[in-house]
C-alpha cells in the first residue's frame, strides 16, 4: 500500500524513482480505506532530506499512510525555504484537535544546549502532553528521544568525551520484542551525537525497558512498558550519504570531527557501507504494523467518546 504524500513535495518524485509506492491525494479519497494517520514532527534543519528519509521508511509499508508534517510555530527555519514550510508544512494550533494513529518526533542540532534554553521547548512539551491523549504510539529520534526522555521522566543527557559517529553494532535485550521481528542478532545503528542519555537512572524507570544495546554506543532503543513511546538514540532514518555530508560539513568548519567509525569501505570518501538499512526498515515496519496499526482504533470517535481527550 502506498504513503499519500503531496505530488508536489520534493520527495514525491525522489521516492517514485525509487520504486516506493507514493500517491497523491486526489487519488487516495477514491479508496475506501481507513489510512494510518502519521504526523511527523520535524526539527531537523535539513527537512526536506529528514522527511524524504522518513518517508522512504514508511512507504514500506503494506499499510496506506497519511502524513502530516509539523513545524515549530515558536522558531523559523533557516534551512528549508519559506515557501516549502508554507506549502508543506502545519503548526501545533492547526493540528491539536486531530487524532493520530503515530507520530515520530526527529532529532534536532540543539543537543548542547539545557532543553529549557532551546527556543522551542515550550512548544515541544505541549505537543508531547498532547501526545498523551491524541496518539496511538510515538517514536522519538536522537535528541526528540532525549527531549522525550527527560519531559516524561526527568532523565537528564550526559556530555560525551567525543562525538559518537558512525555506525555502531547494537543487540537485542529482548530477543522476543515484536519491534525485533526479522531481524538478525545483530542491528548496526549511525549514530551522531556529542550527548548520551543517563544510563543508571534510565534502567531505574519500571515504566521503561531497554530493548537495544551496543558496547560502544549504549543504549539505543527504549520503550515504555504501555508501547506508547519508543526512543531511538540513534538515526535509523539516514540514508547512504547523510554522515558524509556531517562530516564535511564539520571539515569545512574547521571542527575537531573524526572519520565516522565503520561507515566507509576503504580511506577514501565514496564506498559507503549501507549496513543500517534492513535495520532501518524493519524497525519502522514492525513499529507501524505492531504498536500502531494492530492496536489504533478503527475510528477516532470511539477515542473521543471515551473520554481519552
Amino acid at each position: 500500500m502506498p504513503i499519500v504524500i503531496p505530488k508536489e513535495l520534493p520527495a514525491f518524485d525522489i521516492l517514485t524513482k525509487e520504486k516506493i509506492f507514493v500517491m497523491p491525494k486526489a487519488r487516495a479519497v477514491s479508496q475506501d480505506i481507513r489510512p494510518i494517520e502519521i504526523a511527523i514532527v520535524n526539527l531537523m534543519p535539513t527537512k526536506i532530506d529528514t522527511e524524504t528519509q522518513l518517508m522512504r521508511l514508511l512507504g514500506n509499508s503494506s499499510l496506506q499512510i497519511n502524513v502530516t508534517l509539523v513545524n515549530m510555530d515558536s522558531y523559523i527555519s533557516k534551512n528549508t525555504p519559506q515557501s516549502h514550510m508554507q506549502k508543506f508544512y502545519k503548526v501545533f494550533d492547526d493540528i491539536k484537535d486531530n487524532y493520530y494513529d503515530g507520530m515520530i518526533i526527529t532529532g534536532a542540532p540543539v543537543e548542547t544546549m539545557p532543553f529549557d534554553e532551546v527556543a522551542y521547548w515550550k512548544e515541544l512539551t505541549e505537543i508531547m502532553a498532547w501526545s498523551d491523549s491524541h496518539v496511538t504510539s510515538t517514536v522519538h529520534i536522537c535528541w526528540g528521544a532525549q527531549a522525550g526522555l527527560y519531559y516524561h521522566y526527568g532523565i537528564d543527557k550526559v556530555a560525551l568525551d567525543s562525538k559518537l559517529f558512525g555506525i555502531y553494532e547494537t543487540r537485542a535485550e529482548d530477543k522476543y520484542d515484536l519491534l525485533f521481528k526479522g531481524m538478525n542478532d545483530k542491528m548496526f545503528i549511525p549514530m551522531s551525537r556529542h550527548t548520551s542519555v543517563d544510563e543508571e537512572k534510565l534502567r531505574s524507570v519500571s515504566d521503561l525497558k531497554v530493548l537495544a544495546s551496543g558496547k560502544e554506543c549504549g543504549i539505543a532503543i527504549v520503550k515504555s512498558v504501555d508501547n506508547k513511546r519508543f526512543f531511538l538514540t540513534g538515526h535509523s532514518e539516514y540514508d547512504r550519504a547523510t554522515l558524509k555530508k556531517e562530516y564535511l560539513r564539520d571539515l569545512d568548519k574547521g571542527l575537531d570531527i573524526q572519520r565516522p567509525v565503520n561507515y566507509f569501505e576503504d580511506d577514501g570518501l565514496y564506498n559507503i557501507d549501507l549496513s543500517w538499512r534492513s535495520t532501518a526498515y524493519l524497525l519502522f515496519n514492525n513499529w507501524l504494523n505492531y504498536y500502531v496499526y494492530q492496536v489504533t482504533p478503527f475510528s477516532f470517535d470511539i477515542e473521543k467518546n471515551s473520554g481519552r481527550d
